[in-house]
């Protein structure tokens, strides 16, 4: 049950995510996305893959995504518009789909018979390993894409003003 909830509930989040026109808006669907794929992850035995999805992916990549988005948007409309958005039934979409997760954690966690999953448990010095000794070209490739990107969000901020 656990893992069809949250299947379902990243399904769905993706979708609002891809389709909503507000990116701020649009950026924290994804991170209930990615919450609820590390939920998935843990449901197939990957913890250490979950820990990863919620440590890096949500709290850090996408909150930098989400600074971004909101450095280059400042203005007093959208704060307006924000406002009126957030008010009245908009609440019940969010709220409902934190009841369906927490009822799905809630069961997991008192189920009394745990499965037994079948593989090999990754260790997380073996990730260590990997990442930076074959992959560490790639590694530095992906943190520099990442640094030219927010030094482009920055220089496109300023605007005219020089």
């Amino acid at each position: 049950m656990m893992f069809w909830s949250a299947a379902l509930v990243a399904v769905v989040t993706t979708a609002i995510a891809v389709t909503g026109r507000n990116p701020v808006h649009a950026l924290l669907w994804f991170v209930v996305s990615l919450l609820a794929m590390a939920i998935v992850f843990f449901e197939l035995g990957a913890a250490f893959a979950a820990a990863l999805e919620v440590i890096v992916y949500a709290g850090a990549i996408v909150v930098l995504f989400l600074f971004v988005v909101m450095m280059l948007s400042l203005d007093k409309a959208a704060f307006a518009r924000e406002g009126a958005w957030t008010k009245g039934p908009v609440w019940i979409v969010p709220v409902a789909f934190v009841v369906v997760l927490g009822a799905a954690l809630g069961w997991e966690i008192f189920r009394t018979a745990l499965p037994v999953r079948a593989g090999r448990a990754v260790l997380p010095a073996e990730v260590g390993l990997k990442l930076f000794s074959g992959d560490m070209l790639a590694v530095e490739m992906a943190s520099l894409l990442l640094l030219a990107g927010l030094v482009a969000a920055f220089h496109l901020s300023r605007g005219t003003e020089r």
